[in-house]
């Protein structure tokens, strides 16, 4: 049984301050906890871990990203929460991987019918403790705007209901499959956009998100923010007002707007760091920027949005799971510099808990990497990171220093590969690692929980 919400925030409301799950923090980490800073968080949706310039794109433009990795950090071996978009978030909100979030796939076999159709929309649980929660009960004002995916409407994973003070965009996943919808949310209420019934294309929800982020940073520049900013970009449907700068590129229309979705992104993200700097916040706020996890396709010959990894989304390889991963904080972070440090999506709620000088609830499997992105000593090189995944049968991976372990389904042989001389998973070594394979089978054994929502017979 979990321990009911309350009790989790007032225990961590009674031990802030105090060191955290690792050790190694130094008095760098100390100051930068004592500022009590504001905190970014943006996340495209099914960008791949090829498509920006500072990680290998060539034919993207990315000018506004690039100079983000060149200002701050960038991470070569971050992971999603999952290859897909609600079990991605689920473990982004809570700390927990897919083997225990409450969310662990974008249907399970009970929930609700969701606004997009189809039944076994799970919401997030009361009880569940996000991290916005966590930050609200530190003091920052809360707010989102984009893809939610963690609760329909009157259900108990609304935003509102989760952490967050304000709320703007798709609760449902699949409404956001389309970028000029006839309403999205705003708070509990439906916001209406006439202009765009009938097929009408007038309101580009992604220009709608980016003024209410940079609104939201204005009106909140005088105390701690936390500002949640999951865009829809560039996931398909495959629809912009405008391509440019490809619109004469000889590609099919799909390219041009993958291509524009992007570069529109990167924009944006240009003009929320400008703003910052007018508002003279900008010392005083890190900014991280991911992706929910792989490319959706690979666009082979075009654009390689997978890079070397093998796979995309819905994949349990790394071209699945690995994302872009970069983090700045002019003073703070390091600016320049690539750390490959493995950590993913659990890790997100204890890092921003010990940005706001907060102890993380405890039983989640997130650690926070805040001495890692400023540059101290913490030793990750043993730990393990898991995930699980539904929708093609029951498959499992787990990471632990540089060996990485996939079964595509219950019963089946084990792959093994090991990630520091074969990152594009080519070469599956099982048979050479015996040890190996039996360690990894004893982590697969103990690293879920049964889910009603996802039953696994042969396991639970």
């Amino acid at each position: 049984m979990k321990t009911p919400r309350y009790l989790v925030l007032l225990t961590i409301l009674t031990t802030t301050g105090a060191s955290f799950l690792l050790t190694g923090c130094g008095d760098a980490t100390e100051k930068a906890k004592a500022s009590k800073p504001n905190i970014i968080f943006i996340m495209a949706d099914d960008l791949g871990y090829g498509d920006l310039g500072s990680y290998g794109q060539t034919v993207i433009q990315t000018p506004h990203l690039d100079q983000m990795a060149i200002e701050g950090l960038r991470f070569t071996n971050c992971y999603a929460g999952s290859t897909v978009c609600a079990p991605s978030r689920s473990a982004l909100m809570t700390g927990l991987h897919t083997g225990h979030t409450t969310v662990r796939g974008n249907f399970g076999k009970f929930g609700v019918v969701g606004l997009g159709g189809g039944n076994g929309r799970v919401p997030l649980f009361a009880e569940d403790i996000t991290a916005a929660e966590v930050l609200k009960e530190a003091g920052y004002a809360t707010g989102m705007t984009g893809k939610w995916g963690l609760g329909e409407p009157n259900t108990t994973g609304q935003p509102n209901d989760q952490g967050f003070d304000e709320w703007f965009g798709y609760l449902n996943q699949r409404r956001a499959h389309t970028y000029f919808p006839d309403f999205i949310w705003k708070n509990k209420e439906k916001y209406d956009l006439p202009q765009n019934r009938d097929g009408k294309k007038v309101s580009y929800t992604h220009d709608l998100f980016t003024e209410f982020a940079l609104d939201f940073v204005k009106r909140h520049k005088d105390e701690p923010f936390f500002l949640y900013l999951p865009y829809t970009v560039p996931h398909d449907k495959y629809e912009i007002p405008d391509t440019a700068p490809y619109t004469d590129q000889p590609w099919t229309d799909d390219e041009k707007v993958h291509a524009a979705m992007i570069t529109q992104l990167d924009r944006d993200v240009g003009t929320l760091f400008k703003t910052l700097k007018d508002l003279n916040i900008d010392g005083n706020t890190i900014v991280f920027f991911c992706s929910d996890n792989g490319a959706a396709k690979r666009w082979e010959g075009r654009f390689d949005s997978s890079g070397a990894l093998q796979g995309h989304k819905r994949d349990l390889y790394e071209g699945g799971l690995r994302t872009p991963m970069i983090v700045r904080w002019p003073g703070q972070v390091a600016a320049g510099e690539t750390n490959d440090t493995a950590w993913y999506f659990a890790d997100a709620l204890p890092t921003f808990a010990e940005l706001a000088g907060l102890k993380a609830p405890s039983g989640i499997d997130g650690v926070s990497v805040l001495p890692t992105i400023l540059g101290n000593k913490q030793d990750l090189s043993d730990r393990v990171l898991y995930w699980e995944f539904f929708e093609s049968g029951f498959q499992q991976a787990v990471r632990q220093g540089d060996w990485k372990a996939i079964r595509m389904a219950p019963g089946k042989t084990l792959e093994l590969y090991d990630l520091s001389k074969d990152e594009s998973e080519s070469n599956n070594i099982a048979a050479l690692h015996p040890d190996i394979i039996a360690e990894m089978e004893t982590i697969l054994k103990t690293a879920r929980t049964p889910s009603e929502n996802w039953p696994v017979e042969e396991l639970d």
